[in-house]
């Protein structure tokens, strides 16, 4: 590897770019509480928001290692009625929105809290828009087509990746077709995001691995998207800093705090940034790979990410140079910077256990032409620097197999 993996304070984007002054429209609509033991705060913090019904969103396996008890413990002790759903399943689909949507109605619930990771956050939405506005998920495809206001909602994540926590988008894969639909509104955006790393120390290391990854690659992508402007970058390059510097950290030392608190506030930071900026064309080949193949997201991204930032480079080079000197691996204005970043992503994958490359799946070369015309149908496609095809992007899963 070239270089130190020294993260260095580092000049911040400019609100001028090529020249010229950059517009933008930033609004925040999350507060964010941070630090070990703040799940103890969810009772109060639902008070506080008005909540007296609450519909608490989980998964089995967090059930299993002792979270969603100590939060159904804070709830309990702010005096509130509580309905639990803890069915939910690696990305969620059409049909787990519906069962806990049954259970939520149900229950006639005023606050939804989704505890877990990506998956739980991102059913909790799905539930919100069906239980405020009605209809069916596909209804929601798209941004900005819920009518009516939705529930106040507090998220509580428990991986360090997707960052869902400061997004109002919701990912729901179709049952049927197993694509993936982001159903994004102003209005589906969480309340308060409480982030407490204690709770992902439970994490396993592979699972610690895809989330990371995935974190990652948000401030990667978002940091060069056609939609980024002066504040999300500075979130992007935060995250980067954040999550470049300790992603080895927590891999080497899982049950350190530190590190997975900065693994954590990146995260969230790269989850700012896509709601300012969205993502890019790994994010859009990742997603066929995942309903074809069953590669779980972070690995499929992994894999994907260093062969489009080689594509990008050409066009956002400088971009990628910010990057790059963050971890000491070239001087500012370095022509290879793009590829020494690339070089640097695969290395940090590869310690990690993942796979670097689509070989184990065996995928048929025929089949890429398909995966192409899918990747190339994808939102997060569209705000990639460099402008992707069906040709480009079969190219590209070209390279990474």
């Amino acid at each position: 590897m070239s270089g130190s993996t020294n993260i260095e304070p580092s000049q911040t984007p400019r609100p001028v770019e090529n020249g010229r002054l950059v517009p933008f429209d930033y609004a925040p609509r999350t507060r964010v509480v941070f630090g070990p033991g703040t799940l103890k705060q969810l009772g109060s913090l639902v008070t506080e928001l008005g909540g007296t019904r609450v519909f608490l969103v989980t998964d089995p396996g967090l059930q299993q290692a002792g979270h969603a008890q100590h939060g159904l413990e804070s709830l309990n002790a702010a005096g509130l009625h509580v309905t639990m759903f803890t069915d939910v399943q690696q990305n969620p689909t059409t049909d787990d929105v519906d069962r806990a949507l049954a259970v939520a109605r149900e229950a006639n619930v005023d606050l939804i809290v989704g505890l877990g990771g990506g998956s739980s956050m991102d059913c909790a939405k799905g539930v919100n828009f069906l239980l405020s506005n009605g209809g069916r998920m596909e209804d929601y495809w798209g941004v900005g087509k819920a009518t009516k206001p939705m529930l106040p909602m507090i998220a509580v994540p428990t991986t360090s990746g997707t960052g869902s926590e400061a997004q109002s988008f919701a990912l729901i894969a179709n049952s049927k077709t197993h694509m993936k639909m982001a159903c994004g509104d102003k209005k589906a955006a969480c309340k308060i995001a409480i982030l407490d790393p204690e709770l992902t120390v439970s994490m396993p290391a592979s699972v610690t691995a895809a989330t990371g990854v995935d974190a990652i690659s948000h401030a990667v992508e978002s940091y060069v998207s056609t939609s980024r402007n002066p504040v999300s970058q500075l979130f992007s390059r935060q995250s980067w800093q954040l999550t470049a510097k300790s992603f080895r950290r927590v891999m080497q030392r899982p049950t350190g705090i530190d590190g997975r608190g900065q693994m954590q506030l990146g995260a969230y930071l790269a989850g700012a940034a896509i709601e300012n900026a969205m993502l890019g064309a790994a994010h859009a080949c990742a997603n066929p790979l995942t309903a074809h193949y069953e590669i779980t997201h972070g690995v499929a991204v992994g894999i994907m990410l260093p062969h489009i930032i080689r594509y990008n480079a050409a066009v956002v080079g400088r971009l990628y140079g910010d990057l790059a000197v963050d971890c000491g691996l070239c001087a500012a204005n370095d022509a290879r910077a793009g590829e020494l970043l690339a070089d640097f992503v695969r290395e940090l994958i590869a310690e990690s256990g993942q796979a670097t490359s689509l070989a184990p799946w065996n995928i048929h070369p025929d089949s890429l032409s398909q995966l192409a015309e899918e990747a190339s149908k994808q939102w997060t496609g569209n705000f990639n620097p460099r402008p992707v095809d069906q040709q480009s992007l079969k190219e590209i899963y070209e390279c990474a197999m």
